[in-house]
């Protein structure tokens, strides 16, 4: 048999050193960056190019260049290095492990530098690279180091006798497939290159090579136990414990523990051989007890997030600021938790996590998810021959990252299936550090884990799985429950959070989950804005199914991660069971309440008529206290009858690393008097009649169809029945999901092309009474409508009584009517839930106030177009612009929509430049919406929430603005 080449071989390196503790800037030692620009020369195969640039007298004069850390894919002009590729699943090239396609695209990298002048003289060197995907071959100075596979893992090869005071040459080969790639098939861009540093380090002799910081905690003694292992002697300082001990010396002293919530760090140094490593020991113990996951001593309720690392110019090179910029925004969410879905992170990440706290799931560099649709048949993971790469990915991930004490899991990986490989994995992991427990989802036997781990499983498997009455191996059921995966937060969504959490608080078993994901994976394209698979000229992709993350490509948060922060935030507000208080509970794990500052405001029809402080007692985690209100404030300039509401607030009583002083951790919104029902019309006029039109009040309707021309002084067009929406993501749902799709459906059933019929137009004393039927085409299933218009004069009422016709096979994606006006109405200002959209189950986040935006500012800027922007509980709405304006009144409240195109439109969009604005502004004003779900990968709607055909009546009344 002819011997496989270094790339497909099954070995996953040579000549690399062993894997290590990470220290970055924390060694005193030398460092030399070697990132920047390097010469580049890419070649379509692996083997089209011979290896003589590796020489250091080659002249790669006539090479471009690319910046490192980088993905070359990402650079270059006019795709000319090729374009990025999306696969969730599916391989991208054959399934023939280890074999890969002659067509590998392969990038020769050059960099030749110097060594500083008080580069020291004495000890040796180490080249350390912290991520090439998907391997790299390596020469320094003409001579071959090795090579290596594991692309988001640090290898380091000892160069010290091969170094030169002057131009020195490094030479890296890296191919785009490897048998490493069989590894790596996780739901990402393929983006090949060296995206991570490449670094130069300086190794004193006597020096550390490798060292294990053991910091637990006895909750019971308020102690903590320290011991550093290192395989050189060294000596172990730490001021502010007055500690100064050997290397491998134990001792226990009195601190405080590590963790999420207050992320304690105590300052300290290891120093051997004239090396000085700083360390930040955080004690803390994680362990499963009684079925549940402690730390400390205490259940931990993970309020998480998967996280890939994102940037939309730079791929995966993410910059520290980038890093910092995650974190802050996670913890100004209320967000404790990230799963490193699915590698290994840059280890500044996790340095961030020790410092600003957060719970870490770190995750090994594998996932073999493309064999799924084989059957798993050649699955590596059950497959001795990769035992040994295996192995070498759980090393470096433990041994990298050993020393953090934001990680509390190991995770052996994602989307397996199950194999011997995977136990050897979690043994070798246990033996080298049993004091974190093992995750893996793959394998429902959880045979070699710690805990039980699911994505996406629906609420009622939630709560079977919570009162442990689930099926499966009796050791199962005695292990607490995590959802690895569940929210897929992919377009508008998801949908379900309360109740997820709601289950979460009420089973101990239940300790919480991760939202998938953080940042949606749009890449900068000149065309597109941000683009998604197939946009970059792939022939197999899977669409924008990588864009699904709480946060925009450009970072901003979307409104998912508005409403996630609302769902999980770890106090909460609620009226009390006396009138006049209100109920405050502490959700944190650890924290008591004594960082927060508490306020009040009273609202009187959504303005705030008072505020003030609140005096709230520092209550432990789950402490509760009814707490009493001020008395409701005399409102002599509000009119009798206004609707009162409390809203408290919890707010941050110091600046923190992450946020502000007075930034918003939690809030509650408290009924005093119900809503004003809007006013009722005075005495009625008649409806006069002239020619083809019908006059009444400030409208004027279409004699014949009894459509409306002019409402309270403003041209109209369209108005009637709608129950159409251009489905989101989670509408259009996935193929593995046993939940119908209702997306799909509602095409079928033909809801996006209903015809309307008039059957008769009357007018008497009363008004204008309209009959109409809407319904689909082909289809003998259809809504009679009945509209009643009248008018005292000054504002026009629009009574609509709805009901069904035939058997209706699926609930509406919208019920309530339609209208265009002029574009020239770019303002709108509301009383009712706000300021940001929200749909039946995406509207805990929606707060009771009077909010404003321009229209534009109503939408929301999904990386694929789609139904967006509904605010819920309106009271009534102002629309105005150049001079004139229109405000609308519901009984009862309704949902309001305003955008420049329309429902066909917005469905016809692929990306954000394709929304043409035009010159009608299109109001839907809804009296029922269908929920979201969280279908593109995750459960459907719930039934709660689902739009079902019914019999329903809801008016609106139309006023011209008098401000105008």
């Amino acid at each position: 048999m002819t011997e496989l080449p270094w790339y497909t071989s099954f070995a996953p390196e040579r000549g690399t050193l062993p894997p290590r503790a990470w220290t970055g800037a924390a060694s005193d030692a030398a460092r030399l960056p070697l990132g920047g620009d390097w010469s580049f020369r890419l070649s379509p195969s692996a083997g089209a190019a011979d290896t003589s640039f590796a020489e250091p007298g080659f002249d790669a004069g006539g090479w471009r260049t690319v910046s490192v850390p980088g993905h070359w894919v990402l650079q270059g002009e006019g795709g000319e290095f090729g374009g990025p590729a999306y696969t969730n699943v599916l391989y991208p090239f054959p399934v023939d492990p280890p074999h890969v396609p002659d067509e590998n695209p392969t990038g020769d990298h050059l960099r030749r530098f110097d060594l500083p002048d008080d580069w020291p003289a004495e000890g040796g060197a180490v080249l350390r690279f912290d991520g090439v995907e998907s391997c790299a071959r390596v020469w320094l100075n003409g001579t071959e180091l090795g090579w290596f596979k594991g692309s988001r893992l640090a290898h380091e090869f000892a160069v010290g006798e091969l170094l030169r005071e002057r131009d020195n040459v490094l030479a890296v080969r890296v191919h785009q497939w490897s048998s490493g790639s069989y590894l790596e098939d996780q739901d990402q861009w393929w983006l090949p290159g060296i995206f991570r540093e490449v670094t130069l380090l300086h190794r004193p002799s006597g020096a550390p090579g490798d060292f294990f910081v053991h910091a637990s905690y006895d909750h019971t003694a308020g102690t903590g136990e320290l011991r550093v292992d290192c395989d050189v002697p060294a000596r172990v300082r730490v001021p502010e414990l007055g500690l100064d001990l050997a290397a491998g010396e134990s001792v226990t002293v009195p601190v405080e523990p590590w963790s999420a919530e207050v992320p304690r760090l105590y300052e300290g140094e290891l120093t051997a051989g004239g090396e000085r490593i700083g360390l930040r020991i955080g004690f803390r113990s994680v362990y499963v007890e009684d079925g549940v996951l402690k730390a400390n001593g205490r259940r931990i309720l993970f309020r998480g997030v998967n996280r890939h690392e994102f940037h939309p110019d730079t791929g995966r090179a993410l910059d520290l600021e980038a890093m910092r910029t995650d974190v802050e925004s996670m913890k100004r969410h209320n967000i404790n938790a990230v799963r490193t879905s699915h590698y290994p992170p840059h280890p500044a990440f996790l340095d961030l996590c020790d410092a600003y706290g957060l719970w870490v799931i770190d995750e090994g560099d594998l996932e073999t998810h493309g064999f799924e649709v084989l059957g798993w048949r050649g699955n590596p993971v059950d497959d001795e021959r990769w035992t040994p790469a295996l192995l070498d990915r759980a090393a470096r991930l433990v041994e990298r990252d050993k020393n953090h004490p934001s990680v509390v899991l190991w995770s052996l990986g994602n989307e397996c299936g199950t194999g011997a490989g995977l136990g050897a994995m979690a043994r070798w992991i246990r033996d080298r550090d049993p004091s974190r427990p093992v995750h893996y989802e793959g394998d429902r036997s959880c045979a070699d884990v710690d805990v039980y781990s699911r994505m996406y499983p629906p609420h009622a498997e939630v709560e079977e799985i919570g009162r442990r009455a689930d099926e499966g191996p009796e050791r199962r059921r005695e292990l607490p429950f995590v959802l690895c995966e569940y929210a897929h937060a992919m377009g508008n969504g998801p949908g379900g959070l309360s109740e997820y959490q709601r289950l979460f608080e009420r089973y101990e078993r239940c300790q919480g989950g991760f939202v998938w994901e953080w940042i949606d994976h749009g890449l900068a394209h000149p065309v597109h804005g941000y683009g998604y698979g197939g946009d970059f000229g792939e022939e197999q992709h899977d669409g924008n199914f990588v864009c699904d993350g709480l946060l925009f490509p450009d970072r901003t948060p979307s409104p998912g991660l508005v409403e996630y922060k609302k769902v999980i935030e770890p106090v909460r507000i609620v009226p009390g069971g006396r009138p006049g208080t209100a109920r405050i509970t502490n959700l944190h794990d650890v924290a008591d309440l004594s960082g927060l500052a508490f306020v009040w405001e009273f609202l009187a029809d959504g303005v705030v008529a008072a505020e003030g402080a609140l005096d709230v007692p520092p209550l432990d985690p789950g402490g509760q206290a009814e707490v009493e209100l001020p008395a409701v404030p005399a409102l002599p300039e509000h009119p009798a009858g206004a609707e009162g509401v409390w809203t408290v607030r919890a707010l941050l009583a110091k600046a923190t690393a992450w946020a502000p002083a007075g930034h918003e951790v939690a809030w509650g919104q408290l009924p005093v008097t119900a809503p004003r029902r809007s006013p009722v019309l005075g005495a009625r006029v008649a409806a006069v009649a002239d020619g083809g039109r019908i006059s009444l009040g400030p409208a004027v309707l279409d004699a014949r169809t009894g459509a409306p021309l002019l409402l309270a002084g403003q041209p109209v067009t369209g108005l009637g029945l709608d129950v159409w929406r251009a489905p989101t993501d989670n509408d259009e749902g996935a193929p593995w999901q046993p939940d119908a799709r209702f997306g799909r459906l509602w095409r079928e059933l033909g809801l996006h092309r209903m015809r309307h019929r008039v059957d008769g137009v009357a007018v008497d004393g009363e008004g204008v009474t309209v009959r109409a039927r809407v319904a689909p085409a082909a289809r003998d299933v259809g809504l009679s409508v009945t509209y009643r218009w009248s008018s005292d004069g000054t504002a026009v009422r629009l009574g609509v009584d709805v009901v069904p016709e035939g058997e209706w096979p699926v609930p509406l994606p919208r019920l309530g009517v339609r209208l265009g006006l002029p574009a020239a109405l770019d303002r709108a200002d509301w009383y009712g839930g706000g300021p940001g959209e929200a749909y039946p189950d995406t509207r805990a986040a929606a707060r009771l106030g009077i909010w404003g935006s321009t229209v534009d500012g109503l939408q929301t800027p999904y990386v694929r177009p789609q139904e967006n922007g509904a605010r819920i509980d309106t009271r009534w709405l102002e629309l105005s612009g150049g001079g004139a304006g229109l405000r609308v009144e519901g009984e009862p409240s309704f949902w309001f929509t305003a955008r420049r195109w329309t429902h066909a439109g917005l469905d016809a969009a692929a990306h954000r430049p394709d929304l043409v604005p035009g010159d009608t502004l299109w109001l839907n004003l809804d009296h029922r919406l269908h929920g979201i779900g969280s279908q593109s990968c995750g459960p459907g709607v719930l039934p709660e929430h689902r739009l079902e055909a019914a019999p329903a009546s809801f008016s609106l009344s139309f006023a011209p603005l008098r401000s105008c």
